[in-house]
């Protein structure tokens, strides 16, 4: 797989290519003063831990490309607000920072209804906004916006690779699903399991828990009375240091596989989940351990910034800025309209290799790897291609 993954991002030309191009077309925008990109992610709450990897990534990258030179000759200005991963919250403080703050172009939400929440608000002003994190399939399939862009895997992406992975490790395996009851917990599960239907493992049961549980023994019962060999779940951030750790001092994690989606178990809480992390599984669109001068380039310079090691969100927060970047500077204008058709079918360099966002539903396309946590750290084990991991466009709005 190492030497696969290698092949892939040994094409990259990272940053060089990309802190190269800015001084090509840097004065068309010379005089236009900063770009304004705002931000609305959760700075407070259960996904905090998520929020801060995302603003990580996007001050890295900001400030790479303004010591560069800026985007088309103007320098980047993040604005940051607080999204409480409340999609009413999100939308209020998107119209702010559209309506108040003029800003160009929007990133940063998690949740799922955030992000389909601010792509009403993003159409109704105008303008553009993409997401680093969210997974529910809608956004990019029967909920598309000709507003929203999606630069992280989405959950049939992950669900793709995952489940091919367990069809080799438990094949024909009994599953129990647990997620977050909310939007990108009913499509992420929903995703796994006809992924993992169609590899032959059956399903045990179900069960959705609200946001920010702190008990999830309650549920505990349905598992053991299924006695499944796998748990596959969603719940992220904070969520998933209670789920796990309960679940190792009720004694379910002897000969219980845990898999889950690639928000569940990450940099920002593998030390506070500590021995209940051992062994889980996901699909994802990155891992610090991809073997490629890019990437390495990317993980020393996150470590030296923030003193730890970036995630998913972290890393894609890092390319879209890139991607916005490029399309800005190949549309040759901030403007909603051309950057939209820069952004369509665009193609750039990331820490994880090449990513192309479809034209036809503004997903972006990349390889996914299969990552396990062995002793306290995320070792890739699997791979799946760009094409793949993808599956077929549904989008019917543009």
């Amino acid at each position: 797989m190492k030497t696969a993954a290698k092949t892939i991002l040994a094409k990259t030309t990272f940053a060089a290519g990309l802190l190269a191009a800015t001084a090509l077309s840097g004065s068309a925008f010379a005089q236009s003063g900063p770009i304004k990109i705002g931000v609305v992610t959760p700075l407070s709450g259960t996904y905090t831990p998520i929020g801060q990897q995302v603003r990580w990534g996007l001050e890295l990258a900001a400030k790479e490309i303004n010591a560069t030179g800026g985007i088309a000759g103007r320098q980047v200005n993040l604005l940051f607000e607080d999204e409480e991963a409340n999609p009413s919250v999100a939308v209020q403080k998107a119209e702010k920072l559209f309506q108040v703050e003029k800003v160009d172009f929007l990133t940063g939400t998690v949740n799922s209804g955030s992000t389909l929440a601010v792509a009403q608000l993003a159409e109704r002003n105008a303008k553009l906004a993409a997401t680093t994190v969210s997974f529910a399939d809608s956004i990019t399939t029967d909920k598309c916006s000709p507003n929203m862009f999606r630069v992280n895997a989405r959950a049939e992406q992950q669900s793709v690779a995952l489940a091919a992975w367990l069809a080799k490790e438990k094949p024909k395996a009994k599953v129990y699903y647990l997620g977050p009851d909310y939007e990108m917990g009913r499509s992420t599960v929903a995703a796994f399991k006809s992924s993992a239907e169609k590899g032959g493992a059956q399903s045990g049961g179900e069960v959705f828990a609200p946001l920010d549980s702190k008990d999830y023994t309650q549920y505990f019962g349905q598992i053991r009375a299924t006695r499944p060999q796998v748990l596959y779940t969603s719940v992220a951030g904070n969520d998933t240091v209670r789920l796990l750790t309960q679940l190792q001092d009720f004694g379910l994690l002897s000969g219980l596989t845990v898999v889950g989606a690639s928000g569940t178990v990450t940099s920002q809480n593998i030390t506070a989940i500590g021995a209940a992390a051992e062994g889980f599984a996901t699909g994802v669109g990155y891992s610090p351990q991809i073997d490629s001068p890019a990437n390495k380039t990317f993980v020393d310079a996150f470590r030296a910034a923030n003193k730890t090691d970036p995630d998913l969100y972290g890393a894609d927060s890092y390319g879209l800025l890139f991607a916005y970047k490029a399309a800005v500077e190949k549309a040759g204008s901030t403007e909603t309209d051309k950057v939209r058709e820069a952004l369509r079918g665009l193609s750039w360099q990331t820490p994880q290799g090449t990513k192309t966002i479809r034209a036809g539903d503004h997903q972006a396309m990349q390889p996914m790897y299969v990552v396990r946590v062995t002793k306290g750290k995320f070792d890739i084990i699997d791979n799946v291609s760009s094409e793949n991991a993808i599956g077929p466009d549904t989008c019917t709005r543009f």
